[in-house]
């Protein structure tokens, strides 16, 4: 379980292909700090299993499938990635609850400064604009997020100039695709209803 708040931009160093699994290893420094193996780390919003680390890399196994359905189909080195430990629920409660298991890929129709801030358009896969809800919340790219417009399954939210300097939204531009997670509090509400309604 995640928060949503981005600790760390990480580095990716290497991102390749095994017999068995892809291996991203990822140059990082605060959250190698308190590191072990088996731990759950948000990598761009998706939970991920440390196999192995040192003082300045983590290492982490992918299926095929995770691969394909993120966006780390796109990882190269040099790629900038969000980085957060798994909650600990004995200190401050940030963001919202965050899973790390993606719902899907959004695409970015348009990213641009507005005054101080800067302003972000996402399309959504197509019938999920039924988890989206103005002032609710959104994970993108691991990032917490309120939803500040709904249009269908397109949604714009936000962000302060901190959110763009943390993280990696600064090196995002029209086109790019995004790690999405809805709220789960709407989908477990969406599967406890639907039964009542048909």
């Amino acid at each position: 379980m995640f928060t949503g708040i981005v600790e760390e931009t990480g580095t990716v160093m290497s991102f390749t292909q095994s017999e068995q699994s892809w291996r991203l290893v990822v140059g990082a420094q605060k959250v190698v700090e308190d590191a072990a193996i088996g731990d759950s780390i948000a990598v761009n919003g998706c939970c991920l299993t440390l196999v192995q680390f040192d003082a300045q890399s983590l290492q982490f196994d992918l299926l095929e499938e995770t691969r394909r359905l993120t966006t780390f189909d796109a990882l190269d080195a040099g790629s900038e990635v969000n980085l957060e430990r798994a909650a600990r629920l004995n200190g401050k409660m940030g963001g919202h609850f965050v899973t790390g298991h993606i719902d899907g890929l959004g695409e970015i129709e348009v990213i641009e400064p507005r005054g101080a801030d800067t302003y972000l358009r996402v399309r959504a896969p197509d019938g999920t604009g039924r988890y989206l809800v103005h002032k609710g919340s959104i994970a993108i790219e691991g990032i917490s997020l309120t939803v500040a417009e709904v249009e269908g399954d397109v949604f714009s939210v936000w962000l302060i100039p901190h959110t763009m300097s943390e993280t990696n939204l600064h090196a995002k531009q029209a086109g790019d695709g995004v790690n999405l997670e809805f709220d789960m509090l709407g989908k477990y509400v969406e599967k406890l209803v639907a039964p009542t309604l048909t």
